[in-house]
């Protein structure tokens, strides 16, 4: 009787690695500019009190924060639009260019007028990478292995977290906080040497073009035009209180309102079942947690007298959190929409506990188990999210729909800080209002994470 070789099929399957030879420059270079943008993420934070005071600009400490995210937005929809009419590449290194033209511009502020410009160029550079940067995951890798490349981009943020807000609070104790800023820029070198072969990578399949509503340049940037200019009139009118800002908020409110039907998928404000939500959960998650992170240095320093150095560390412990949560996603088999609830429940616990870091006889280091239980959720819920977005979304529609989630991302981070900037103008600047505004912010981003919790599992198709 013969011996018949092997079959093909026979052969143990190799699952693709990340690392492999055939990923390996995509992978690297996409890990090189999330660590780049990561940097400026957990750095800018720490300096942010210092920034405040020497431009005195206390009163616009939300809209520095404000005005990057709201540039984020419009460049969200203006990547997404280009990525999928001509790909990726060059949405991903135009977007880098412009992010290290505002660190310098912010770095040679002298004022608060100039530094805000400057964040809102660093705005529009990280917006457009991070659409195309998600663009190109979904291209260039089979699905089975995109949560291990988001697992990878949270990972990426493990080497800044820890370090980076206390080398920014070190840098800017010592040297001023210009020159956390201008640190940044050289790592764009290695990154650019490092993306020149990774964006050269060919698709694993290409996208026959967009012919829906979504895929209109002309009816998307206006689209966008109101977002973003309709989410900073309501922020400006939220600032300040009288009838004529009252009135260019609510103006404000209705053009943003415009903006996200026409840029969100169909269905998406109604909270639709499957992938309307999921986009929509992006900004939950967002808003709750940045809504609480960008105020836990102000509170740390003025309530508690930390130095920037030490503040720094709440915000380390949270990217850990995030990282971890990140890597479990990728390696358990649990049903998308509860990771999702159970990252948004995480989110919230988390937020609470950290509002006890301001209260009298409490130590303000309680801040750093409670931001890791958020950063966790994070990690967990925003991450799986990402995953299920791309995977609900036909392949010609990837880019706007990478494009809805960050509009949603840098939408609820955006509204929300600012509206925390405006709830501590109004309470007062002195220590003890700060804990009293950072304790309603709490609150407020408390009931956003229970609301991402109960609507969690209309992701499930």
């Amino acid at each position: 009787m013969g011996v018949t070789a092997p079959k093909t099929l026979d052969a143990p399957v190799d699952p693709p690695r990340i690392f492999g030879p055939a990923y390996r420059t995509a992978t690297f270079g996409i890990l090189l500019v999330a660590t780049l943008i990561a940097f400026e993420g957990m750095s800018v934070g720490v300096v942010m009190p210092q920034v405040s005071k020497d431009l005195h600009a206390e009163a616009l400490y939300g809209i520095s924060f404000s005005a990057f995210l709201i540039a984020s937005l419009f460049a969200n929809v203006v990547s997404g639009l280009w990525s999928d009419r001509r790909g990726y590449t060059m949405p991903f290194l135009v977007g880098v260019v412009l992010f290290v033209a505002g660190m310098g511009l912010a770095g040679a502020a002298f004022s608060k007028e100039m530094f805000i410009v400057a964040r809102a160029v660093q705005g529009l550079g990280a917006g457009t990478t991070i659409v195309a940067l998600f663009v190109m995951i979904a291209r260039v890798y089979p699905a089975e292995v995109r949560p291990r490349v988001f697992a990878g981009l949270s990972a990426a943020w493990v080497v800044p977290a820890m370090v980076g807000p206390a080398i920014a609070g070190f840098v800017g104790d010592r040297f001023g906080w210009e020159w956390v800023f201008y640190g940044i820029i050289p790592l764009v070198v290695p990154a650019l040497v490092m993306l020149v072969p990774a964006l050269n990578k060919k698709p694993t399949e290409e996208a026959v073009p967009s012919t829906g509503p979504r895929s209109r340049p002309g009816l998307m940037a206006l689209a966008a035009t109101c977002a973003a200019v309709g989410a900073g009139a309501l922020l400006y009118g939220i600032q300040t209180h009288t009838v004529v800002t009252g009135l260019i908020g609510v103006v404000g409110l209705a053009a943003l309102g415009y903006g996200l039907y026409r840029l969100l998928p169909p269905h998406a404000l109604r909270f639709g079942r499957g992938l309307p939500t999921t986009v929509m959960m992006r900004g939950f998650f967002s808003a709750a947690f940045f809504g609480v992170n960008a105020y836990i240095p102000l509170a740390l320093q003025e309530v508690k007298d930390f130095d920037a150095t030490t503040a720094g560390i709440a915000l380390t412990t949270g990217a850990l959190g995030w990282s971890t949560g990140s890597y479990l996603q990728s390696r358990r088999e649990a049903l998308p929409h509860k990771r999702i609830r159970l990252g948004a429940f995480c989110v919230m616990i988390g937020v609470l506990l950290t509002m006890l870091s301001v209260l009298p006889g409490i130590t303000g280091w309680v801040a750093v188990p409670a931001w890791i239980i958020a950063g966790f959720g994070m990690g967990l819920g925003m991450t799986t999210v990402s995953v299920t977005a791309l995977k609900q979304s036909p392949l010609n529609e990837q880019g706007a729909n990478s494009a809805a989630l960050s509009v949603t991302d840098m939408l609820g981070s955006a509204l929300t800080i600012g509206v925390g900037g405006a709830l501590v103008n109004m309470i007062g600047h002195a220590p003890s209002q700060i804990a009293t505004g950072f304790i309603v912010i709490s609150c407020l981003m408390a009931a956003i994470a229970l609301a991402a919790t109960l609507l969690s599992a209309r992701t499930a198709t």
